[in-house]
């Protein structure tokens, strides 16, 4: 079934060349701390930019339930009044994040220190995913966790009444985690640190420090550190959201694959912790330019150019990475079966625990394509058949994951036979746009019938 409704099969033929620009939606990460941070402020936070996605729009749903007075004024432009450091009031209904790992997470982080209960779910992708990676550091600040087994939803979260600042090691690389503990600090005493043994992305801290937050980052022997002073008065702002470079790696690595190709790609974020989808393309010989780089916000940007690139070769891409591009992998393994040899991923067990197990999802759709595929519990490897050389004609299941969607859809775009999703409803949870923005630069998609 899809994530909100009937399943909505889509097929992708081959597609003549993209040219144009792809105006991508605001960028998720920074779209739901922006909603959660300004309801934490006291006074009004404009956002303009905002990505409209449901995985975000239940955020703002979510906002709305613990107090804060959210308001839609135009496409993508919003404001949140807030309530203050501590001042959420408990929801009257049952929370419901969707789709969406990252909201409910970080959610749980926000509240986790205020004297209040939350009853949170979502749907048949999110309810099986575990969330005892969030409760448990929580429960160090003094709240309680109650949900299904394995510590999944639908799961009731009460907020401490006297909580305690925290000294924690993250035991697997998370953004999601990191936020959460570091939401949680702020209406704690004291000093709450978060210790990362690889940095993951740091846009919950950059965005801590506009909102007026005391946060410092040092590099230690123990590893990335993280400290936040707990219980400040937090000042309301102005975000412009910079364009996705998650939701920007489709277009950009179609480009990449079918030939005669040209797009741009204005305005995408390239924050450091974001962008190692794009470096590991250089590595592999992508024709990509950066142009007009500057600061918007905080957060880096430039146009991205990108050019068809028949030579790129496969590489190992550097476990290190894997937490700059954790969400990217599923597109990149689509490049990879498009490259000349084989392309090694390892130090990706964290694509285990996402929407969907994304390795065995991306492993089982492209040997359906054709291609050949190698696995094991912590990496993938995808031989590449070269520029056109993956047969497709498989329908391939999405598994309620849009980025398993999407990828699959690129893929059909360069393969020699057709390629079917069972279900593209996914897709809007975090890329509304995509099908109108693909077909704007040059690509065909067809409806399918659920047993096409």
């Amino acid at each position: 079934m899809a994530a909100h409704g009937t399943p909505t099969p889509l097929t992708a033929p081959a597609s003549g060349p993209l040219t144009g620009e792809a105006h991508v939606p605001g960028d998720k990460s920074i779209s739901h701390r922006s909603l959660i941070l300004g309801a934490l402020a006291v006074g009004e936070t404009r956002i303009t930019g905002l990505l409209e996605g449901q995985d975000v729009l239940d955020t703002a749903t979510a906002m709305a339930a613990f107090g804060a007075e959210v308001v839609r004024h135009g496409e993508g432009r919003w404001s949140i009044h807030g309530v203050g450091t501590g001042g959420f009031a408990e929801p009257e209904d049952v929370i419901d994040c969707g789709n969406s790992g990252t909201g409910v997470r970080l959610v749980m982080g926000a509240m986790a220190t205020t004297p209040i209960a939350a009853t949170f779910t979502g749907d048949a992708s999110l309810r099986a995913r575990p969330m005892g990676r969030v409760t448990e550091p929580l429960a160090l600040f003094g709240a309680e966790a109650r949900g299904r087994a394995g510590g999944r939803l639908p799961l009731t979260l009460t907020g401490a009444a006297l909580p305690v600042p925290v000294d924690y090691a993250t035991p697997v690389a998370s953004a999601q985690v990191k936020s959460a503990v570091l939401l949680a600090g702020l209406n704690a005493p004291g000093a709450t640190v978060v210790t990362e043994r690889v940095a993951t992305r740091d846009h919950t801290e950059r965005m801590l420090a506009g909102f007026g937050a005391e946060v410092t980052v040092e590099d230690t022997a123990a590893g990335h550190r993280i400290a936040l002073i707990g219980r400040p008065e937090l000042r309301p702002q102005a975000i412009a959201v910079p364009r996705d470079p998650s939701s920007a790696a489709f277009p950009v690595c179609a480009a990449l694959i079918v030939p005669g190709s040209e797009i741009v790609v204005p305005n995408i974020g390239l924050n450091p912790t974001r962008a190692g989808l794009y470096t590991t393309l250089q590595d592999m010989g992508a024709d990509l330019t950066f142009e007009n780089p500057r600061e918007e916000g905080g957060e880096p940007v430039a146009d991205l150019r990108a050019r068809y690139s028949p030579a790129m070769r496969g590489i190992t891409v550097p476990p290190e990475r894997a937490a700059s591009m954790i969400d990217e992998y599923p597109i990149l393994a689509v490049v990879a079966a498009n490259a000349e040899g084989a392309t090694h991923m390892p130090g990706t067990h964290e694509l285990r625990v996402k929407e969907s197990d994304r390795i065995d999802a991306m492993a089982r759709g492209l040997r359906a394509c054709g291609a050949r595929v190698d696995e094991t519990e912590d990496s993938f490897t995808v031989h590449g058949a070269g520029p056109g050389g993956l047969p497709g004609g498989a329908t391939v299941a999405a598994r309620l994951d849009h980025r398993i969607a999407m990828s699959f859809l690129i893929a059909g775009m360069a393969a020699r036979a057709p390629v079917t999703v069972d279900d593209a409803g996914p897709i809007a949870t975090s890329f509304p746009d995509f099908r109108p923005l693909m077909e704007r630069l040059g690509a065909r998609f067809e409806a399918a019938t659920e047993d096409a």
